[in-house]
């Protein structure tokens, strides 16, 4: 059965708005996708090993990835790892570049009573998996230019020469975002719609 891996962005959880779209939709839309959307912590080798675990365990069949702002990041890196394909909603290019904001600080999650603290080899921890999109057929960016949060023309320049959707306005949620499920899923599953 192929899967679905919905991946969430930094501090929130698998009850975040897209999620459950994604969630609902697949059900209503693609019962034969299993959906998935592992908790991960803000901890860098930990969400490492947990999305590793998972993707291992659900090959060899096909494995779809979904990654917002964070997750957008966490995505590429396991595209680039197990030569999947990834949808990314307003993706984090260089979380090494926001982190030491978040170092030393009581820090809670956005949906949970979970709470986390960062420390300074959590960076090393994130540069060691940044890597650089080499598959550009594998990568469909959806970004949107009123992100409040994340500036838009990173990920545009990082993700130069895969298919781009560019939305004037929105902000980092990426409004409407349930109107690209669909192609989406053609995304996934034709090479041609490239």
């Amino acid at each position: 059965m192929a899967a679905l891996v919905y991946i969430h962005g930094f501090l929130s959880s698998p009850l975040s708005f897209k999620a459950q779209q994604t969630a609902q939709w697949l059900a209503q839309h693609h019962p034969e996708v299993a959906f998935y959307c592992p908790q991960l912590p803000p901890y860098p080798q930990q969400t490492q090993a947990i999305l590793e675990a998972l993707v291992e365990s659900l090959s060899p069949e096909p494995v779809y990835l979904m990654g917002s702002s964070l997750g957008g990041f966490w995505a590429t890196w396991l595209a680039e790892k197990y030569n999947l394909r990834a949808v990314l909603i307003n993706p984090a290019v260089r979380p090494q570049d926001f982190m030491p904001a978040y170092l030393e600080v009581d820090l809670k999650s956005y949906h949970t009573d979970d709470s986390y603290r960062l420390h300074a080899h959590h960076i090393d921890e994130i540069v060691a998996v940044d890597v650089t999109p080499s598959r550009l057929q594998n990568y469909w960016l959806l970004v949107q230019t009123g992100d409040e949060t994340l500036d838009y023309r990173h990920a545009v320049e990082k993700y130069a020469g895969c298919k781009q959707t560019i939305e004037a306005g929105g902000d980092h949620a990426f409004q409407g975002f349930e109107r690209f499920l669909a192609d989406s899923m053609t995304f996934f599953n034709h090479s041609a719609f490239f």
